[in-house]
């Protein structure tokens, strides 16, 4: 072990560019991780639960998942309708007259030229794992999830706590820890019940070990900077990024 630590990080270290941050999604009955014919599946994998785009890894949705939020952003992804095809355009810029010439129909949002606009905050998080280590991830929250992220982005800045001088303030994002767990929730829509899975944020606490602070500062540093970038979603389409299949659903 010592001649191993002598060299640790050897041969490690690649570009930031390089690299994909994961994201962490909830399995939803419509997800390709669930089906056995699909190259994505995870065997372990239940809805509900909770899953890594990148390296397959799963957390119990019920017991779920400790983080660090250390930065958010909103994305607007636009999307060719699957009646067409289907498939990922790109990202638009949030000064896009488009964005602003968009229509609602139903619970879903098109630009003029006809594709899909799907709203999405984005939450670059370090999650916790039960041996102490940590891991960068992005959580993505749309669709009927974004009423979960508008509370989560309440309850962070309503957050106080005292200083030595016995001033409240605000503590920085990257200082506050959350667990996410994964709730059912079901609505009749047209006469048929519609079951999907959603998260569900309460406070852990704050960061008391001091490596895992400066980690999550340096990582909200990072892409705040745009050295890191999220894994490509080229592949998916408005249905398996929804993180529900509950997408005419107006809420």
């Amino acid at each position: 072990m010592e001649e191993m630590m002598a060299t640790a990080g050897e041969g490690a270290v690649f570009e930031s560019n390089e690299l994909q941050i994961p994201n962490i999604r909830i399995a939803q009955s419509t997800s390709p991780q669930l089906k056995k014919s699909d190259a994505k599946y995870i065997p372990e994998l239940k809805q509900g639960d909770f899953f890594n785009t990148v390296t397959g890894e799963v957390w119990d949705g019920e017991k779920g998942i400790v983080v660090v939020p250390c930065h958010s952003q909103t994305s607007y992804p636009e999307f060719i309708p699957e009646s067409q095809g289907g498939g990922f355009v790109g990202l638009k810029e949030v000064t896009d007259p488009d964005l602003i010439n968009s229509k609602r129909e139903g619970a879903k949002e098109y630009l003029p030229n006809g594709n899909e606009i799907i709203k999405t905050d984005e939450y670059y998080c370090l999650v916790l794992g039960e041996n102490g280590m940590f891991q960068p991830v992005i959580i993505g929250m749309k669709t009927t999830a974004l009423s979960v992220s508008r509370v989560w982005k309440t309850r962070i800045a309503l957050k106080k706590v005292a200083d030595s001088k016995g001033i409240m303030r605000t503590p920085a994002l990257f200082a506050t820890m959350w667990r996410i767990t994964v709730v059912e929730k079901s609505k009749t829509v047209d006469g048929a019940m519609r079951t999907w899975f959603s998260p569900q944020v309460e406070e852990e606490g704050l960061v008391t070990d001091p490596n895992l602070f400066r980690e999550a500062k340096a990582f909200r540093e990072s892409v705040a900077k745009g050295e890191v970038k999220a894994a490509p979603e080229q592949e998916a389409s408005p249905v398996t990024v929804s993180d529900t299949d509950v997408d005419d659903i107006p809420f």
